[in-house]
């Protein structure tokens, strides 16, 4: 615990009043209504943590609405899950993302030369959902569906240094100690082993730190999934439509908002289910490797570095060395709080993102355009009412 400012404002989880912050969201949303977006897979409806995030929802009686962007198979799987949300007492719309409706109302698109159906996962999911949730509110948080102890603080949280006016941010990033307590297990391997060495490695292979890398070293937790913003932002940000979302999203507030207009707040203990470390093509390495991308987009387009193979090869060597250092200085925390730790694990997890630098580092260089979703301006330039057509088709399905 600390109380530490640096260039991001930093809200830290010290002794806050529980309802004055309740009660001061739930007031300035009678001016500034605010509503959350939680996308999901079908999946989640069969775990206990769903269950409680729905608990924890109904005590957020200040929220206009809940938009729950669906990925499903078939239209069984839709009306499970729109069953399984009965229970959800804040007016709710389950969006089925890749259903019929919706797919044709995107495929209409084509006609202007946007093609949506190209983009597929949770970077379109929470593009759709936005696109719904930006009409009549001021302000999203979005969170994902399998957070375990959710409370109804998290949304609270995110939302407050939003909607209060005296602070009135534009964005606000959730962070939060991913250890299990329970278990004593430290999870979080993406960020610990993999982006924070990164980042570090880019100021030595630079010889200085790009003012993007300074901007995600200000954050605790930079690809963390739960954040905040006004809505008139959510319609302004070209998401990836991939692993890379988070990075992303961060790269367009970077753009496009003041730092002095950020901030980051402590959310507390925070865990959810955990990937496997996977391929290239799943997982925690296929994750690895979308961030990379992403990474390497944004740097070349916002400082203009210079990326080749001899270069890949560099970093990747510095990567290592850093990210050795990383498993020394979390096995000496760990074992100072009597946490468990596979420091073989750790170092196996290590070189097998060491070569995602390599593989997804050329695989960047042969297609560097990337994967972003055009944002919501340039679409409702393209079809004016394109948001209120996606909201009548959802308001039909839920009916």
């Amino acid at each position: 615990m600390d109380i530490k400012q640096d260039e991001i404002t930093t809200l830290h989880e010290l002794c806050y009043d529980k309802k004055k912050l309740i009660k001061t969201v739930s007031d300035a949303a009678d001016a500034r209504p605010v509503s959350v977006i939680m996308p999901m897979l079908y999946k989640e409806i069969k775990s206990n943590a769903l269950k409680n995030i729905i608990i924890g929802l109904n005590k957020c009686e200040y929220l206009h609405k809940v938009v729950i962007p669906l990925a499903a198979i078939n239209e069984n799987e839709f009306k499970q899950v729109k069953r399984f949300f009965s229970d959800l007492k804040i007016p709710k719309l389950i969006m089925w993302c890749n259903g019929p409706k919706v797919v044709k109302l995107l495929n209409g698109l084509k006609s202007e030369g946007i093609n949506l159906l190209k983009y597929r996962g949770k970077g379109r999911d929470v593009w759709l959902a936005m696109g719904i949730a930006s009409i009549d509110s001021y302000a999203i948080a979005l969170h994902d569906a399998d957070v375990i102890g959710y409370k109804e603080m998290i949304p609270t949280k995110l939302l407050y240094p939003i909607v209060e006016p005296e602070l009135d941010f534009k964005f606000n990033k959730g962070y939060y100690a991913r250890v299990n307590l329970e278990k004593k297990v430290i999870y979080g391997r993406v960020f610990r082993l993999f982006l924070h060495p990164l980042l570090r490695s880019f100021i030595d292979l630079l010889g200085e730190e790009p003012d993007f890398v300074r901007f995600l070293r200000s954050f605790r937790y930079p690809i963390s999934g739960e954040f905040a913003l006004t809505s008139d932002l959510a319609r302004d940000v070209d998401i990836p439509g991939d692993w890379g979302i988070e990075i992303g999203i961060m790269a367009e507030m970077y753009r496009n908002v003041q730092s002095k207009r950020i901030c980051q707040t402590d959310l507390g203990f925070y865990d959810h289910k955990h990937q496997k470390i996977g391929t290239d093509d799943s997982g925690l390495i296929k994750m690895s490797g979308d961030i990379l991308k992403t990474l390497l987009r944004v740097l070349i387009e916002e400082d203009h570095i210079q990326i080749s193979k001899e270069s890949l090869i560099s970093l990747r060597v510095l990567y290592q060395r850093h990210a050795q250092d990383c498993i020394r200085k979390y096995h000496a925390d760990a074992h100072f709080n009597n946490l468990k730790y596979d420091r073989h694990s750790e170092e196996t997890m290590v070189e097998k993102f060491s070569r995602q630098i390599m593989n997804s580092g050329i695989s960047y260089m042969r297609k560097p355009v990337g994967t972003r979703i055009p944002d919501w301006l340039r679409t409702i330039s393209a079809r004016r009412k394109i948001r209120e057509q996606l909201f009548d088709i959802v308001v039909s399905d839920n009916d």
